[in-house]
């Protein structure tokens, strides 16, 4: 599942090189399996979480004491190819795919992030972000630590290094920095002989742990960890459980062994399950897709109306628009083609191309369209240009009428945790009622799910989960500076 970007043109607009989409940070993975080709496990559990980020891709991994490092800006397989497979050996890896929220976008800032330590180099992979950067940096800066990036991880991990190097073991390490650490984080780590995991107090970004299977008795033990279970699916590992908040997972040669270094306070992001990873993803015992389906039959409890087609915004809003369908009796139809194949291109196209509305990634089915009342399901609306062009290009094709539904309440509030959204008064709902969004993007009718239906239909306990990007509770105290400088429109309620 890939973001619904640049399904248009964007040339007249502003923001056009910002997806009208939340987007997340990045996908992390580690692999501990002696004499297996770790690297390639890596990058084919990369290649399964590309859709958490697009930016940069890096894998690091551990022959011994010599720690073996290649990164870069692209794609996985821009990045990687099998002559640079070749040239990482060792027992254990650790990767990393990047859409950056903390840190510009540019390859010293990709990871892994590697220091070296009186212990030999510690390598670290992080998804989320840090509230508390500031007082880190200066904090590390004061202790003259020469930081290379400007990225939250790299401090992270010159925390580890730095209390490593004051006398303390790895595992030690590891809880200080992290409790010095001030918002979200699942961690993958990499040091000589040993592979650990953890997550953030409340875990508001996964990480999961998952098995190989074993060459008969004498194999050691061989262990995954990976933001999401289809990363497991793609190397033919076998998902345990999640790595749980404030636990700290550590695996060797003798096996995987687990503590807690925190209390635990269940606060898993909520866009996880509607939008960000990938439908065939296991969370709670089922896929994404049947959740995603569960909330399409919500949404169609709460906003139906008379139509005569359901259609998706591809890819993300499929499983909700099935389950519209179904609950309402409205027949499902493919309304829209995405081209899958073609990526971001940084070639504009001419004028007269853009009067003619190019669609570089989605085009309508005419004959589908035509003359029908039709309902359009997408995931989320954040400033709202997306869904304008799209609105305008079902028009064009012949509907007669377009309703949209959104399987997610209005965005409203911005994330300090690891999502890439725009600061409060760029959020079209920030900003304006559903019915002036409505004549903004130019539909009949336009519904959101409710926060009530949104939560409950996750079967789970309802204040297991992050939605602050919803309502403004945050979870996680943030600091007034970091407040002002998204919160353009009022206070949050911490």
């Amino acid at each position: 599942m890939m973001p619904t970007e640049d399904l248009f043109d964007h040339s007249d607009d502003p923001l056009h090189d910002r997806p009208d989409k939340p987007e997340e940070a990045c996908g992390v993975f580690g692999v501990y399996a002696p004499q297996e080709a770790v690297a390639k496990f890596a990058y084919f559990g990369l290649f399964a979480l590309q859709h958490r980020g697009q930016e940069s891709a890096g894998i690091a991994t551990f022959e011994g004491e010599t720690v073996h490092l290649h990164k870069d800006m692209g794609l996985v397989t821009q990045v990687f190819n099998e002559s640079i497979i070749a040239e990482l050996p060792g027992d254990l890896a650790v990767g990393h795919t990047r859409y950056s929220t903390t840190g510009s976008s540019r390859v010293v800032n990709a990871q892994p992030a590697v220091v070296k330590t009186r212990l030999g180099p510690v390598a670290l992979a992080h998804n989320g972000n840090l509230v508390n950067t500031a007082d880190l940096q200066a904090e590390l800066l004061d202790r003259d630590h020469d930081l290379q990036t400007t990225t939250d991880s790299e401090m992270i991990a010159v925390a580890i290094g730095e209390a490593v190097n004051d006398g303390q073991e790895w595992q030690d390490a590891i809880i200080t920095a992290c409790k010095r650490s001030t918002g979200a984080f699942s961690l993958v780590i990499g040091t000589p002989g040993a592979l650990y995991g953890t997550r953030d107090p409340n875990g508001v970004r996964p990480l999961v742990i998952g098995t190989l299977p074993r060459e008969g008795y004498s194999t050691p033990a061989r262990y995954v960890l990976a933001s999401e279970t289809c990363a497991l699916d793609i190397i033919g590992a076998t998902y345990i459980r999640d790595v749980e908040p404030g636990e700290l997972v550590c695996i060797t040669a003798a096996g995987l062994t687990s503590l807690r270094w925190s209390e635990s306070h269940r606060k898993l992001c909520i866009f996880e399950m509607i939008y960000f990873a990938r439908p065939d993803s296991t969370v709670h015992e089922e896929s994404l897709y049947s959740y995603r389906m569960r909330i399409g039959r919500q949404l169609a409890k709460e906003s139906t109306v008379d139509a005569d087609i359901v259609i998706a915004v591809p890819d993300s809003g499929v499983p909700a628009a099935i389950g519209f369908s179904q609950a309402s009796g409205i027949p499902y139809a493919e309304g829209l083609i995405k081209n899958r194949y073609v990526g971001r291109t940084f070639i504009q196209p001419t004028q007269s191309m853009r009067e003619s509305g190019i669609r570089m990634k989605l085009n309508p089915l005419k004959d589908v369209l035509l003359g029908k009342r039709v309902i359009i399901v997408d995931d989320s609306i954040v400033r709202g240009t997306t869904s304008r062009k799209i609105v305008k290009a079902l028009r064009d094709a012949g509907a007669t009428e377009v309703h949209m539904r959104i399987s997610s309440p209005p965005v409203t509030h911005p994330c300090f945790y690891g999502i890439d959204t725009d600061s409060q008064d760029h959020l079209i709902a920030a900003t304006k009622s559903v019915e002036e969004i409505a004549e903004q993007i130019g539909v009949d009718s336009l519904a959101y799910l409710s926060l009530e239906g949104m939560l409950e239909t996750t079967l789970q306990d309802t204040t297991n989960f992050c939605s602050a990007c919803f309502t403004g509770k945050y979870p996680i105290e943030v600091p007034e500076m970091l407040k002002r400088s998204k919160l353009m429109l009022e206070e949050a309620t911490v």
